[in-house]
């Protein structure tokens, strides 16, 4: 029995994409670890700490045996019919299957006779020899590399006396020039990869080591040496975090309740660049304040990978922090380098915005006729007549000619930023810039919103537009993209989505549920059409169907179950804003002692309706004969209507409340009537009681979908 110790594993290589460096070091550590303990190398409690800097990759994990414990094998070999002759001696087919598992006739006596199935087979019993540390390592660690999800994979010579017979080049995301694989104290020299052999040396800050290489004691001491003596932090989310610290107390330094930018996504991208962070507090000229901040805020981050700060009201200050991977002692030369190297960028800024505002959006409307949208929709000009088109349907079904006016002059100008310098530069501040240009030109503030809030909401979680005219232009601009890309044929397949359909319908969805706005849909999507002429093949039902799958899918994830959803859904509500309380609705009547049967009945008599033919909602009294049929009738002729005046009043919950006290009349139909009575008369009058009580009991919710 070998005793358990701790391993380290590292990869020593030239500087990683640092977009990538989080995810490679997880997947790493994860694959590595998983292999081990696939291999009864490292136990079901073992920990692992993965460790990522921009020049390493590497994974720390616990309680790893030297050898694996051995295992029993039972292998099956043939029946015994086969394997053996009736003097019961071996057949040579059972000889030549022993020899292909490196066994002889010897082993014949050892075999084992157990049932299987209706006949008796032979099986050889052995004991596999648990794996070396040094073996399993090396697959594991073969198994990591080629599973790391490498953005880009370069190939590079390896270096002079590293070099494997028959190698000339390596393919890895970077060039690797160190391989540290430690067992406890012992180096396992025999681990290979890149056509590098395993050591305990490393290196650490590329200026500021005290100590290069950093010859590692053991396993344990990886992060404390590379800390001490390479001035290396070498795990990402232990980095990640002084950067952080450093940023609150550098900011806290300034005072004045100023605060760095929060952006997950940039704090982990200059984690990724450097590897002992300083954070310096820089500033620039107050001039270029006068540029609107998104400008600024951008190139900081986008660009330089800096934080700009911001006071307690969110506006933008002159000074910014810098994540410096060096720590002189005078850090004025590396603060006047970067804010030298902003200075340009800030400049081009303002340079562009002051361009920008000689012309008006409106005399930049015609520009739009020449920048192709899409070679079978035409131009940005053409779209932006649709988008017009369109907004004047959805404003003349829900507002007045105000909100006419303003919505068509913001579809007229919303796309006009696309032409100016600034969003030349900044793709990503479109809307934004037009939104400044417009208050520029003496626009209407709402107008100028709308340009800005019309891309709304952008992504999951995102804010709808902040006023009508821009809920009515992100209505009509996401409507045409999507009846566009439907009407010729350029729908979404698998995880393909090129023109983020996806993303426009669920933007549709919340901004009709969450603004609760008096829209039908399939009147907006019919509104939407003619704006496109003979463009398109009229795409409505197809798109209907793909919009209530997205709100389908979003729903889902606010845990509502999948049952209620489709019960609810299945009626194809056209206020979308009524959604939530036809949900909540169900799930109040799905918890009342009755909804199991009536669930179960409505399943009944959508099957029964189904099989006839078209049924009219119609009942004669005098054909009515039961008195279970006619206790039924009369429960629907006072319960129906209580409940109709429940759900015109949007009180869905307290409708099917209502409607939980046919269970007795419905039970009771079902038990003593027989609907498909063989009298034509009968038959028909029985079937239309059930359509009127299908009618009354599925307006909320097709509560058939329910029943289990």
């Amino acid at each position: 029995m070998t005793t358990n110790k701790n391993l380290l594993v590292e990869l020593f290589v030239e500087e990683l994409p640092p977009k990538a460096l989080k995810r490679l070091g997880e997947a790493f550590a994860a694959v590595l670890v998983e292999q081990l303990k696939a291999q009864g190398l490292a136990a079901a409690a073992s920990r692992a700490t993965a460790f990522a800097s921009p020049r390493r990759l590497a994974v720390h994990v616990t309680e790893v045996a030297g050898r694996a414990a051995d295992r029993a094998q039972s292998q099956k070999l043939m029946p015994v019919a086969v394997g053996l002759d009736a003097a019961g001696q071996a057949t040579p087919a059972l000889l030549k299957k022993l020899a292909a598992l490196g066994a002889d006739a010897s082993a014949v006596a050892g075999l084992r006779r157990q049932q299987d199935g209706k006949a008796e087979a032979l099986f050889h019993d052995s004991t596999v020899p648990g794996a070396t540390l040094a073996d399993g390592l090396q697959k594991a660690l073969a198994e990591a590399i080629a599973r790391l999800p490498i953005p880009k994979v370069m190939g590079y010579q390896l270096e002079s006396g590293c070099e494997l017979p028959g190698w000339s080049t390596v393919s890895f995301v970077r060039p690797a020039h160190g391989l540290v694989a430690l067992h406890g104290s012992e180096v396992l020299l025999s681990v290979t990869a890149l056509g590098l052999k395993a050591g305990n040396a490393t290196h650490g800050h590329r200026f500021e080591a005290k100590a290069d290489p950093v010859v590692l004691r053991d396993a344990d001491s990886y992060a404390r040496q590379l800390r001490e003596e390479g001035a290396v932090i070498a795990g990402f989310e232990e980095r990640k975090a002084e950067i952080a610290r450093q940023l609150r107390a550098a900011a806290e330094r300034i005072g004045g309740g100023v605060a760095p930018i929060e952006d997950d996504a940039l704090l982990d991208e200059v984690t990724a660049l450097v590897e002992r962070p300083n954070v310096l507090v820089c500033q620039f000229e107050k001039e270029f304040l006068e540029v609107p901040q998104e400008c600024l805020i951008l190139t900081m981050k986008a660009n330089q990978k800096y934080f700009p700060l911001l006071d307690a009201a969110g506006r933008l200050t002159h000074q910014f922090l810098v994540v410096s991977n060096i720590t002189p002692d005078d850090p004025s030369a590396v603060i006047g380098g970067n804010e030298r190297v902003v200075r340009p960028r800030l400049a081009d800024a303002k340079f562009f915005f002051d361009q920008d505002r000689r012309k008006t959006l409106a005399s930049r409307v015609e520009s739009l006729g020449k920048v192709v949208y899409h070679n079978k929709l035409g131009t940005q000009g053409e779209r932006v007549e649709r988008v017009r088109a369109i907004a004047q349907a959805i404003a003349r079904q829900w507002g007045g000619a105000e909100l006419a006016a303003q919505a068509d002059q913001a579809a007229l100008l919303a796309k006009t930023d696309l032409v100016t310098d600034m969003v030349g530069e900044f793709p990503e501040l479109q809307g934004t810039m037009g939104r400044y240009y417009a208050l520029n030109d003496g626009l209407p503030q709402a107008v100028a919103d709308a340009i800005e809030d019309h891309y709304r909401p952008r992504f999951a979680g995102d804010a709808l537009p902040r006023n009508e005219v821009g809920v009515v232009v992100a209505l009509a601009d996401k409507l045409e993209t999507l009846v566009g890309m439907f009407g010729i044929g350029n729908q979404p397949t698998g995880d393909r989505d090129p023109f983020a359909l996806r993303r426009h319908a669920l933007g549709v969805v919340r901004m009709l549920a969450e603004k609760n706005l008096p829209l039908d849909l399939d009147a907006l999507l019919r509104a939407a059409v003619p704006a496109f002429g003979d463009k398109v093949q009229d795409p409505s039902v197809a798109l209907r169907d793909f919009i209530y799958e997205r709100l389908a899918g979003s729903l889902r994830e606010q845990g509502y179950s999948a049952q209620e959803v489709d019960a609810v859904l299945a009626l194809r509500p056209q206020r979308l804003g009524d959604v939530p309380k036809r949900l909540a609705a169900v799930r109040a009547f799905a918890a009342l002692p009755e909804a199991a049967a009536l669930a179960a009945a409505n399943k009944r008599v959508s099957n029964i309706l189904k099989k006839a033919d078209a049924v009219d909602a119609h009942v004669s009294e005098v054909l009515l004969q039961e008195p279970a049929e006619k206790d039924l009738y009369a429960a629907l002729q006072r319960i129906a209507p209580q409940a109709d005046a429940q759900f015109a009043a949007g009180d869905y919950a307290a409708a099917l409340q209502t409607l939980a006290a046919l269970r007795a009349p419905v039970d009771a139909f079902f038990d003593g009537v027989m609907v498909n009575a063989e009298q034509t008369d009968l038959r028909l009058n029985r079937q239309g009681l059930l359509q009127v009580l299908h009618n009354a009991m599925n307006r909320v919710a097709d509560l058939s979908r329910l029943a289990t």
